[in-house]
């Protein structure tokens, strides 16, 4: 077993046998859900949290392994490197500590140790190490020399050289690090001039906290003003302990050359080693803020996704407005566009009735089942209006979050959708598709620009995009695909496939029709084995001849439940159709080498729901009718609400009107959490209390405690 394979397993707490057929299967090309969905036996039925964190964590020791490679190599060059500091290097599996190590040896710009090396005042600095009794400058006076012109010049180089000792001394920085970690504050200030620019950063003008215990939402906003040039940002241990802490380590007696070493301990941790920590802790309590938003973010990315659809129906979607009107458009139940137009049922045209009549007129025609209206300017003012309309038929009536769709209606996607169309006709198309099938119209927006996060812009970009995309990936994995409806965009995240062959796929649909069964995948051009391994169980055939097509079995597992029917004297429809059928399964007769009970239940399981969609169903809500603005909002008056945003300090309530209000995590339950995911979810219907309206700054705070009472 590999050392790798060993700390992951001690890292994670995992059996080390089901760690290394993961990494083994992820080397192979196996993605994430491939893994967890039809994997189990080899992995002992790790989901995907836990394979991703083996994956990352994989990733994270094979780059070690190369920097520890390097750092070999550099130190071998200068023919420094000893078999014990080889040794040392090669059981490092700390990338802190490795650098600690490699500190002595990194190439160095001109400091003024090195300059004093130069000089040959390294024998000197020894000397003053030992700490011996005899007279420094006495002992200096034989090292003057050209360069060198008096023993104060010679005692300070030396001290410069010792000072860098202090500070590249690997167990010195361990101590001076678990100092900072404990007791590190950070405190901002606020730059004298920018008080009323940066007044939104006010809580932050005089600030401190101990940096450890610094809540991610705050660190990553002090570090916004920092970068905006509202707020100076210091970073800070006591200095005092920590320069008594080096003393204890390097200063050995009372000698006078103690002394040159206990001065040069100090400006080794005031000159060096102190900045040094600073931007050590800077990027790892920023790295690790990051860490906490970018999982918020996905999580509320998972949640938005994963949002009931309303499924294959006729929609009219309104992206409202008030100059410029409420656009208009028809979609039928794949959401092609039918019709598009523009109505002014609001200031200043007030054409009140023209636009009611429009509208009663195109729900008739177009056989309308469901009206979205987007949740953006005059969104209250339009769903009033609609909702006030009398109908020949059952109209359901919802708002949608309209994040992004200005993006999409922008986007090189949406002009190859819609190249005849502006982009208010297309951002009406992407609210109405949103109600249908939330998942199939998001995957084509930069998840960034839906607003479901905290912070999304200052985060790490890289990790950020890399998060996202797994959990755009995980969501559609999960729901499974229609093979014959999916966009390109909607492919691209099928497990094993990519842009190429989700194009391929489209392409191929295009010249040669619907697909009849998932075989005929293997038709499609660059489409192998392996692709086909890893996408067949996520796409869906709805009316394929092989029901097993429409389903999560996965192909090579399709001689099980067709023996399953043998056995039975059955067909697959029967099997699938009767209950008491699959009842008489005994699972254990169908077990093998590669198929164990866990994938055996889950194809019970899909057996009994064969495609079913795991998203929930559409609910509307009705908002309070004497609501209409802030200033309808009185303190204690309690509220129906929709979730819309959940950050790490609370939730924001969508309560009818233009202003979310915050549900602070304090004020998230009658009891304490410490995460709101643990109360809330996105879209959640909730009902709420208003504490507090402050309409000067367009804020509301609102409780989901003591409702009872």
């Amino acid at each position: 077993m590999s050392t790798i394979i060993s700390l992951i397993s001690k890292s994670l707490q995992l059996s080390s046998k089901n760690v290394e057929n993961t990494v083994k299967l992820l080397q192979e090309g196996a993605t994430i859900p491939f893994i967890s969905r039809y994997r189990k036996e080899f992995t002992g039925g790790l989901d995907e949290v836990e394979i991703g964190n083996i994956q990352e964590l994989n990733e994270k020791f094979q780059e070690l392994e190369k920097r520890k490679e390097f750092i070999l190599t550099t130190i071998g060059e200068q023919e420094k490197l000893t078999p014990e500091l080889k040794e040392q290097i090669e059981s490092c599996w700390d990338s802190t500590e490795l650098e600690d190590i490699y500190l002595p040896y990194k190439p160095k710009r001109q400091t003024r140790a090195e300059i004093a090396r130069k000089k040959g005042l390294e024998d000197l600095a020894t000397w003053l190490m030992k700490q011996q009794s005899a007279s420094p400058t006495e002992k200096a006076l034989s090292f003057i020399n050209d360069e060198v012109k008096s023993a104060d010049e010679a005692l300070k180089g030396a001290s410069d050289i010792i000072a860098e000792w202090v500070n590249e001394d690997a167990r010195a920085r361990q101590d001076v690090r678990r100092i900072f970690e404990r007791d590190a504050e950070i405190t901002s200030k606020v730059i004298k001039g920018k008080e009323e620019e940066g007044e939104k950063y006010t809580d932050y003008f005089d600030f401190a906290a101990l940096l450890s215990r610094c809540p991610s939402h705050r660190l990553l906003a002090i570090r916004r003003g920092e970068s905006e040039g509202f707020l100076r940002v210091s970073i800070s241990p006591d200095d005092e302990k920590c320069v008594n802490r080096l003393i204890q380590r390097f200063v050995i007696n009372s000698t006078e050359a103690a002394k040159y070493v206990e001065e040069a301990a100090k400006d080794g941790y005031k000159r060096l080693m102190k900045p040094s920590m600073e931007t050590e802790f800077a990027n790892s309590s920023k790295e690790k803020a990051d860490e906490a938003a970018i999982a918020v973010f996905a999580e509320n990315m998972r949640q938005l996704l994963l949002a009931p659809p309303l499924g294959q129906k006729r929609i009219l979607a309104i992206d409202p407005g008030f100059r410029s009107g409420c656009k208009v458009v028809c979609l039928d139940e794949q959401g092609n566009l039918l019709h598009n137009e523009t109505i002014y049922p609001h200031p200043p045209r007030n054409e009140y009735s023209k636009a009611g009549n429009k509208i009663v007129k195109l729900v008739t025609t177009y056989k309308i089942d469901a009206i979205a209206i987007g949740n953006g300017t005059a969104s209250r003012e339009t769903e009033r209006f609609i909702t006030n309309l009398r109908y020949e038929t059952k109209v359901q009536v919802f708002v949608v979050s309209e994040n992004g769709a200005s993006v999409y209606s922008a986007s090189k996607i949406a002009r190859e959708e819609f190249p005849d169309y502006d982009v208010t006709v297309r951002g009406a198309v992407s609210i109405g598709r949103r109600l249908s099938d939330p998942l199939a119209e998001l995957v084509k927006i930069d998840p960034k620009a839906v607003g479901v996060g905290q912070y999304q812009h200052d985060v790490d970009q890289t990790k950020l995009k890399k998060s996202l995309d797994q959990t755009v990936e995980s969501c559609v994995n999960l729901v499974g695909v229609n093979l014959n409806t999916a966009s390109k965009h909607l492919l691209v995240y099928v497990s094993g496939l990519g842009e190429s062959l989700a194009q391929n796929i489209v392409d191929y649909r295009t010249s040669e029709g619907a697909f009849s069964s998932r075989k005929e995948l293997m038709k499609v051009p660059r489409l192998g084995a392996k692709a086909f391994e890893q996408c067949a169980g996520f796409l869906r055939i709805p009316d394929a001849e092989n029901l097993l097509d429409n389903s999560a079995v996965h192909p090579e597992s399709y001689h099980v439940v067709e023996k399953m029917a043998r056995d039975l004297n059955c067909t697959i429809k029967e099997l699938i159709d009767d209950k008491s059928l699959r009842e008489k399964i005994d699972l254990k007769k169908y077990t093998s080498d590669t198929i164990g009970l866990a994938t055996l239940t889950d194809i019970l399981d899909e057996l009994e729901k064969p495609g079913r969609d795991p998203r929930t169903k559409v609910q509307m809500l009705e908002f309070n009718a004497a609501v209409k603005t802030i200033d309808d909002l009185n303190e204690g008056m309690i509220l129906p609400g929709i979730v819309t945003n959940i950050t790490n300090f609370g939730c924001f309530v969508d309560v009818g009107i233009k202003e979310n209000g915050l549900v602070h995590i304090s004020e998230l339950a009658d009891r304490f959490v410490s995460n709101p995911t643990e109360v809330v979810s996105l879209h959640q219907h909730v009902q709420v209390k208003v504490l507090s309206v402050d309409k000067e700054r367009k804020r509301i705070q609102l409780s989901m405690r003591n409702l009872d009472s």
